[in-house]
């Protein structure tokens, strides 16, 4: 499971979800980091509390963090929580980047690979010498103890899939239909068979409600703004169908308009939403796709702050 960091509700509500998930038994907890919460920050809080779910870190944008200061952080969580964490890399967005944090955003591909390169040796244990196309160390070993951990990537595109398959254990795909996740999965093992690797594994973040509402799916919609537009995300929305969707958000339309014309159908296009019947079939659909790990995004709202009824749904269909 994923913590969602949902533009209307309290943040503090990720500790209340982090809570349900470890105690309904989900395997591992992503906690990913965009407008609120320092990830590492945030998984040593989790990873202090009671319970025992592992911890993935990420994905955590390459242009903003450097490959030492990532290591760094998740060394850090594993020595205070003693829990098992893993790495996710991604490259997040123009307006993340560029506009919040004042960096450039180039060479996606190669800067994914050369951090996950780095980031590699270091969390291994190694004293590390790289010089890359965008990324490069010398001399750093690890003072804590290296928490040889799970390293992914997230990726879409041609290159940064190319680019996971030759460095990652795992890939992930976000806002995807289940017929993308089947060509992205063929890419990987194409690309990984190309370096004589074996293919990592794929996890794909999926949105999720268990009987939405429409306070559910307007929040849902909501958080898809952002995302139209976004280099990567756009390609993906446009093979989902919806490119009209991603050309009209490259106008120069107000937010609140794009918002509402945004269907409810294409939040169902890329998740599980629906009744436990709906939720068994979609899950299903992506795991025949090629999806080894699906990673549930709950969808919370105001009477249900810790998205605890889409949880135990999902809990107890045999497919999670």
């Amino acid at each position: 499971m994923s913590l969602p960091y949902w533009q209307d509700r309290d943040p503090m509500d990720a500790l209340l979800v982090a809570e349900a998930a470890d105690k309904l038994g989900y395997r591992r907890l992503w906690v990913g980091e965009m407008a609120t919460f320092d990830a590492f920050a945030l998984a040593t809080v989790i990873g202090q509390a009671p319970g025992r779910i592992p911890l993935c870190i990420g994905p955590l944008a390459v242009d903003v963090r450097t490959p030492a200061g990532i290591a760094i952080g998740a060394a850090s969580v594993a020595a205070l929580t003693g829990r098992t964490v893993g790495i996710a890399l991604g490259s997040s967005s123009d307006v993340v980047v560029q506009e919040w944090h004042g960096r450039e955003r180039l060479r996606t591909a190669a800067h994914l690979e050369d951090t996950a390169r780095i980031v590699r040796g270091l969390v291994d244990g190694a004293k590390v010498d790289f010089d890359g196309a965008v990324e490069r160390t010398r001399g750093y070993r690890l003072r804590l103890p290296p928490p040889r951990c799970e390293l992914t990537v997230a990726a879409f595109g041609q290159r940064a899939l190319a680019a996971a398959a030759r460095t990652a254990d795992r890939v992930v795909l976000n806002l995807v239909t289940p017929e993308q996740v089947s060509r992205s999965a063929a890419a990987v093992r194409n690309f990984a068979a190309q370096v004589d690797r074996p293919a990592p594994a794929i996890s794909v973040w999926i949105t999720a409600a268990a009987d939405p509402t429409p306070e559910v799916y307007a929040s849902v919609r909501r958080g898809l703004v952002g995302y139209l537009c976004a280099p990567g995300y756009d390609a993906m929305f446009t093979a989902a169908g919806y490119g009209d969707l991603v050309r009209l958000g490259g106008t120069a339309i107000h937010p609140r308009d794009l918002l509402a014309a945004i269907p409810d159908e294409l939040a169902d296009a890329i998740g599980l939403f629906g009744d436990a019947a709906t939720l068994t079939d979609r899950l299903t659909a992506y795991r025949n796709a090629g999806a080894d790990e699906v990673v549930i995004v709950p969808a919370t709202s105001a009477g249900d702050p810790a998205g605890q009824h889409t949880l135990e749904t999902l809990a107890g269909i045999a497919h999670v």
